[in-house]
Parts: C-alpha cells; structure tokens; sequence
C-alpha cells in the first residue's frame, strides 16, 4: 500500500498536459505583435514609447512648478488650465501643446507594440485622442474660473467660443483615459494578467470620480469649491501616471525581449 507522504506533488495543468501559468505567458506572447516586424524597426518603437514615458512627469512637473510661483493663482482652488491665462500663460500652453505631442507619440508606439494588456486597438486610439485635445487645449485657452486671473468673476456670465472648445477639447482627457484604462482592464483579465487588470480598473474609476469632484468645485459647490484644484491634480495625476506605467510595460516586456536595436 502506497503512503499518502510519498506521492510527488504536480503542478496544475491544462488538458493538453502543459502547466497552466505556462500556458497563460505562451498565449499572451502569441498575441502580442513583435515590434521588431518588417516596416517596424525596434529603435523607433521604443523612441516612441519613451516619448510616453516622458509624458506625464513633464506637464505634471510643469504645471506644479508655474502654480507655486504664480501671482494670484491658488493651486488647491484653480484648474491647471487657468495657468495658461494672463501674463505668462504661453508656459502652460506650451506644456499643453508639448504632453500632447508626447501623447501622439506613445499611441503611435503602443500600436506598434500591439499589446493587448494596453487595450487592444482601442487604447492607443484613446491615448492619441487624449494628446490630440492637449493640443486643442493649448490653442483655445479656458475662460477665467474661482476668480483667477484676479478681478475676475468666480464664473462667466457667458461661455466665450474659445473656452467651449477648451472644454470640449478635455473629454478625450478625462473621459478617454479612463475608457482606455478600462478596455485595458478587460484584456488584461482575459489574458491572465489579473495585477495588471486590477490597477487598470482602479484608474478608470478614480479619474473620472476626481474630475467628478473637481467640476463641482470649479461650478463653486460651497463644500468643494476651495479644493476643485486639488481634485483635478488627482485626477490628472491618476491618468497619467497610467499611460506612463503603460508605456513603460510595453517597453518592458516587447521590445527588450528582442533587441536588435543593440549591438
């Protein structure tokens, strides 16, 4: 009679006999187009990518450091947008113009990566639409909002064409991100990348829930009205840190496995 303490532990398979983490990585590498594929040189695709890596600490660093020093301006209260308002204001809307640029860039990249924990088509097409309203961001500025620039009324009394476009211009941003973040979300559990997954998830429901708060603030909500700004830095902040994460993934896990890049 065998002894239960001498039977060998298995790991789990699947029906074919393969272990089934195994399985998981061999299904997502035959998914994920090699970037090193005819017409797709690696160098460029992982230009392009860093690009996005450089995104969001460049016009998050830009617009923290124009809000400590500018005259009037509360960065707890006002939107970053306000920053490209009055004297001074082509700074941030040259960030505006640059991030979204970088925004192009990593969507170009992601697509060549063909990631599907990024979000299949959809996310590059998102994050491309994101940069594309920067860029729109950057030539139509917002209407002054919570007083700034000083002397200016807490709302306007009527919306100027260039600030409805503005608006307009942030929904690929604020609505687009966490859309590409969910999408990302769903294929990332399909595929068995369940960490992936979760933080994907978490930002699609953070980013908007933020810029939720802070519109209400920038709407001078008496219990939110000092803390829209904040709010909105959440928001940004959240979003894209994950393009960011995103990009860096990517780089990660396609083009460094293949590298002929290097010599």
């Amino acid at each position: 009679m065998t002894s239960v303490s001498g039977l060998q532990r298995r790991p789990l398979t699947d029906t074919a006999g393969y272990p089934v983490r195994c399985t998981r990585l061999a299904r997502y590498a035959s998914i994920v187009n090699p970037a090193t594929t005819p017409g797709r040189p690696t160098i460029w695709t992982r230009r392009l990518l860093r690009c996005g890596l450089a995104a969001g600490p460049v016009f998050v660093t830009a617009f923290l450091a124009e809000g400590a020093t500018r005259d009037g301006y509360q960065p707890l209260r006002h939107p970053v947008s306000s920053l490209a308002l009055g004297p001074g204001g082509w700074v941030q809307a040259a960030n505006f113009a640059v991030t979204g640029i970088l925004f192009l860039a990593a969507a170009a990249g992601l697509s060549r990566v063909g990631d599907p924990a990024a979000g299949g088509r959809a996310g590059p097409a998102l994050i491309g639409a994101a940069g594309a309203g920067l860029i729109g961001s950057a030539i139509f500025p917002t209407d002054p909002v919570s007083g700034y620039p000083p002397g200016t009324p807490a709302l306007p009394r009527v919306p100027s064409r260039a600030g409805t476009v503005h608006n307009l211009a942030a929904i690929p941003v604020f609505a687009g991100l966490p859309a590409a973040a969910a999408g990302a979300s769903w294929h990332s559990f399909r595929i068995g990348q369940r960490r992936w997954g979760l933080y994907c998830a978490g930002t699609a429901v953070t980013m908007p829930a933020a810029m939720a708060l802070a519109g209400a603030g920038f709407s001078q909500s008496p219990r939110l009205v000092r803390l829209g700004g904040l709010f909105q830095r959440a928001s940004i902040v959240t979003g894209f840190a994950w393009v960011t994460a995103t990009c860096a993934r990517a780089l990660w896990r396609v083009p460094a496995a293949a590298s002929p890049d290097h010599h």
